[in-house]
């Protein structure tokens, strides 16, 4: 039996004399250092460790080993059809899911996209997953996204979500808590949370889903700050009622006021910013620079991969352009220049690692440390020019690593990625599901309306007037020399 399959039968494992990131203080580094994981957690960090004799021993040299990354906010089950709305723009993206054909979807295929979102999560080092799940139109969504989840080895969030009813009604439904007595029995690779939004109704018919998320003691995750759907009315309704807690999780907080950023930082709420999502599909201007601002915790996200990739490499990325763009076009309007750049390679990969498990209450991830969870991240990828040198891990991490380069990936102790392949995932069992969902959604939409929910019309444009009216520039400009 060869190393790779041997990898997940719970041996020991010591990562060998690589760079480890432990995210416990401001850009820690510690070279040449091993780390030696026992059962779930982490044993021992340090140089020149002893292997136990059944230990599985993987030469990190030359890589860096980081924290599993965390995404905190996916919706998972929309993943079957990646990149079909790569042109969308959100109003395309409500009236596709929200009003028209996400109805369609059956349980089998809410379980289609939440093993490819599973697969594809821990391909790219993210261990563990928020799935914001609303597409769960009936307990028996609710039920294939948990099958779905348990059978691909990461560690997830289930955030219960069901867009086509008030959060009031489903979660009053005795077949929900039915669904939560039955499948979330405190296992620790699967959480739970409530996910919903509040629209600003003055009657905030919202209360009384926050009421049975305060009764089942979950954290409740919602898209805030969405321009045009959720505003500073939701922010305040939530804050006057006392729903506002440090355990509260709100999605893009993109155009929100000064007085609701005040509001989440007082209640020790964070934020779940997700960069690519938000310059591309205008819920606002990615808005980290408010919320360091006014000191909130940020942690980052991908949102779906109907239209955007679905790895934190291209978050953390994206994030840093954001931030500094917004820096320099803000300095130069005032006829200054940014001298110093105010975000930070190494903030951007404390965000996609320990930010993420402070946002769900979790002290025992997002660190490499003794005695913390096993959920870790090798990159290394001795077969591209881009894996070295590494003079700045930090800064490598955030804008040259990519899925690629994820050598191997632990969640729980147990190697679920080993020299660049998955391990104990039936990738094959995922297509045919896939293609299924795929081509039952092609039949029952009819193929007209299918390319036209992909290929939404082009705006028209206008030329702008150019006051310069040369016929020819070259011959006048040869005239006048």
């Amino acid at each position: 039996m060869s190393e790779r399959n041997e990898a997940g039968a719970g041996r020991p494992v010591l990562l060998r004399g690589g760079t480890v990131l432990p995210m416990e203080g401001a850009r820690t580094v510690l070279e040449d250092t091993d780390v030696l994981v026992t059962g779930d957690r982490i044993a021992e960090v340090g140089p020149g460790l002893r292997a136990p004799d059944d230990a599985l021993v993987i030469d990190a040299t030359g890589g860096i080993v980081m924290p599993g990354m965390i995404d905190t906010h996916r919706h998972m089950w929309q993943t079957a059809l990646r990149g079909y709305g790569a042109d969308w723009t959100l109003t395309q993206y409500f009236v596709w899911f929200y009003l028209e054909h996400g109805k369609l979807f059956r349980p089998q295929d809410v379980h289609a996209g939440n093993v490819l979102a599973a697969i594809e999560a821990l391909d790219a080092g993210v261990t563990t997953v928020v799935d914001w799940s609303h597409g769960l139109r009936t307990v028996e969504h609710a039920d294939a996204a948990v099958d779905a989840l348990r059978s691909v080895p990461g560690r997830y969030v289930l955030a219960y979500g069901n867009i086509q009813q008030p959060p009031a009604e489903w979660t009053a439904a005795p077949e929900f808590r039915d669904f939560v007595r039955r499948r979330i029995t405190g296992d620790d690779l699967l959480g739970f949370q409530l996910a919903f939004d509040v629209l600003g109704d003055p009657a905030f018919p919202e209360r009384a889903a926050f009421e049975v998320a305060r009764e089942l003691g979950v954290a409740v995750t919602t898209h805030a700050g969405v321009w045009g759907a959720t505003s500073d009315e939701g922010i305040r309704l939530m804050h006057e009622h006392g729903f506002m807690t440090p355990e509260t999780i709100y999605v893009h907080a993109a155009s929100l006021s000064a007085d609701s950023y005040h509001r989440i930082a007082a209640t020790g709420g964070s934020v779940s910013v997700s960069t690519e999502s938000e310059q591309s599909a205008g819920q606002g201007y990615p808005p980290t620079w408010a919320l360091r601002a006014h000191g909130i915790p940020v942690s980052l996200s991908m949102d779906t991969s109907v239209w955007w990739s679905g790895d934190l490499f291209s978050a953390m990325r994206a994030t840093l352009g954001a931030d500094r763009s917004r820096e320099h076009l803000e300095a130069h309007a005032n006829g200054d220049t940014v001298t110093h750049a105010g975000l930070r390679a190494d903030q951007v990969v404390e965000w996609a690692t320990r930010g993420g498990a402070r946002a769900l209450g979790r002290d025992d991830l997002g660190v490499v440390a003794a005695g913390r969870k096993a959920d870790l991240v090798l990159i290394k990828n001795d077969r591209s020019p881009v894996s070295f040198p590494v003079l700045n891990p930090f800064g490598h991490v955030a804008f040259q690593a990519q899925r690629g380069d994820v050598h191997t990936v632990l969640v729980n102790g147990r190697v679920v990625k080993h020299e660049h392949e998955l391990v104990g995932v039936d990738l094959a069992a995922a297509r045919r599901q896939v293609e299924d969902t795929v081509a039952y959604l092609r039949a029952e939409m009819g193929e007209e309306a299918w390319r036209q929910g992909m290929n939404p019309d082009i705006p028209e444009t206008k030329i702008l007037d150019n006051p310069y009216t040369y016929t020819d520039y070259r011959s006048d400009a040869t005239h006048r020399l």
